[in-house]
């Protein structure tokens, strides 16, 4: 295996201290730069735009000063490799020492972290109606849930992508896809990132937190494990829709035959989502005791079936297809023609096969015309298409008019970060980084940990993620570390706004009580 770049390697672009940390100003303003060569961006350079705001979080004004940029790193010869773009917050007035930093990113991998920014914590959301579509000119709004009450926020866009850049030699650096493209790169990124970050705003005895979400809960395994040995005290991991081992994923049981356990997992949330569609025979009057039924049996009489394989005998077979029936609402002879395991994308087409729709995966209360009714597997994600022009629209435009940074420059939503490179030196089988959490925990056993999620995710359903964090090699003790919330709502938890309140409250007490 090719012996990739370390980062232990990479020196900071700026070798000095940006600053001299003043309580009421986190950045003097003859530090801005606004200002770039709207023909030539210069991605050697490390940018930054200063700009003030307020925010009214549940009723408290909240003053901030922004900062938004970009992070260069180098190589032992002082030459570019990489530009990473960032946006901070930090609340004004403050005792720096005793405030909390919050890093946050989105997942992907090679998605970069307007989600989050527009959508959970930034102090302006953007303005959708739930699960009814929204058509420009969108708007953003006063984010009533901004995470400033509790904790200064960094969002970090991944390597490849917003207004970051990769800088090859025909940039001027010496920078490589491939180092940073993977696994254990993207992880040495980020960990690079943050310790420079505490470094350049002197925030290194702050209590410090990592939030990520989707391919972000599997990087903040790798960060925190990576942190953990470099001398960064994490107080805590906050994740949401969980991925931690992608062995758990029913669409890659077609390349691991044998295994059960995925579609065990994820029964509970077909069940949900059939249920919040009205597709269950027998509708019941409330999800939550439902959905304990359901779990009961995925890892109980389902369980035992999926395990028995071609021993299974026919009327167990035939009572374990009907039940399957009752509980996702699918038709009995499509379960037994699927052998009593159906993936993801298979339920997602079917469940409202009779009207040519389709739900989503990461929110399965989005439904949408299906391009190809007689497929079998769903071939685009509805809630996608509720979403994206929203969300890309208004932060582009808030970043360039109220951040004042970004002119001259392309902001990539979705870095292209193909071929991403799984390999792990020392892993076998599926990418899995359930020890690498677990190591971080047991090397700081005062880290806390609490696991976000939606009912109505099929991409990371909620039931996998209590089962890997229930199956952590981690002593017993530190179980108590964990915590859970469930909601009402899909993989991006904060579209629903009665869920962005809960998640706001539950994560914000979170920071308040873990330091």
């Amino acid at each position: 295996m090719k012996k990739f770049l370390a980062f232990s390697t990479i020196i900071f672009a700026i070798q000095t201290s940006l600053f001299a940390q003043e309580k009421k100003e986190i950045l003097p303003a003859s530090k801005i730069d606004n200002t770039l060569d709207s023909a030539v961006v210069n991605y050697k350079k490390q940018q930054r735009s200063i700009t003030y705001g307020s925010v009214n979080v549940e009723g408290k004004t909240i003053n901030y000063q922004a900062v938004a940029g970009s992070s260069v790193f180098k190589n032992a010869q002082d030459t570019p490799l990489i530009s990473i773009s960032y946006v901070a917050y930090f609340k004004r007035d403050e005792d720096l020492a005793q405030r909390p930093v919050t890093f946050i990113y989105n997942g992907g991998p090679g998605s970069a972290t307007i989600w989050l920014h527009m959508g959970a914590w930034g102090p302006q959301r953007v303005f959708l109606a739930d699960t009814s579509r929204t058509k420009a000119p969108y708007k953003t709004v006063n984010n009533d849930y901004s995470l400033l009450d509790a904790s200064d926020l960094v969002f970090i866009d991944a390597p490849g992508t917003g207004f970051g850049q990769v800088i090859t030699k025909d940039l001027g650096g010496a920078g490589n896809n491939k180092d940073f493209f993977g696994i254990d790169q993207d992880g040495e990124a980020f960990a690079s990132f943050i310790t420079k970050f505490l470094s350049d705003y002197n925030r290194w005895n702050s209590p410090k937190y990592l939030f990520g979400e989707s391919y972000g809960t599997f990087r903040s395994a790798v960060v925190a494990n990576l942190l953990s040995n470099r001398g960064v005290g994490l107080n805590g991991v906050i994740l949401l829709s969980q991925l931690l081992n992608y062995g758990n994923m029913t669409e890659m049981t077609t390349e691991n035959p044998g295994d059960g356990l995925p579609f065990e997992l994820i029964l509970p949330s077909y069940a949900a989502t059939a249920w919040y569609h009205h597709k269950i025979p027998n509708q019941t009057a409330q999800l939550e005791p439902f959905l304990a039924e359901v779990e009961n049996f995925a890892m109980n009489e389902y369980a035992a079936a999926l395990n028995k394989g071609a021993a299974l005998d026919v009327a167990s077979f035939n009572q374990i297809a009907d039940k399957l029936h009752q509980y996702t609402g699918l038709p009995v002879d499509y379960i037994k023609k699927a052998n009593l395991r159906i993936i993801g994308p298979q339920f997602e087409q079917t469940l409202l096969g009779d009207s040519s729709k389709i739900t989503g995966r990461l929110d399965a209360r989005f439904s949408g015309a299906a391009i190809d009714p007689l497929s079998e597997y769903a071939q685009y994600d509805p809630m996608d298409s509720y979403i994206d022009a929203a969300f890309t629209a208004t932060f582009n435009n808030y970043v360039r008019t109220t951040l004042k940074y970004g002119i001259g420059m392309n902001y990539k939503t979705y870095g292209n970060v193909n071929p991403w490179d799984f390999k792990r030196q020392g892993y076998v089988g599926f990418p899995n980084v359930i020890n690498d959490l677990a190591q971080a925990m047991i090397y700081n056993p005062d880290m806390k940990v609490m696991l976000n999620m939606g009912y109505f995710d099929l991409g990371t359903p909620y039931f996998e993620g209590v089962y890997e964090m229930q199956h952590l090699p981690i002593p017993a003790v530190l179980q108590k570390n964990i915590e859970f919330a469930k909601y009402y709502s899909g993989h991006m938890v904060y579209l629903h706004p009665e869920s962005l309140k809960l998640l706001h409250d539950n994560v914000a007490k979170f920071i308040n009580s873990s330091h």
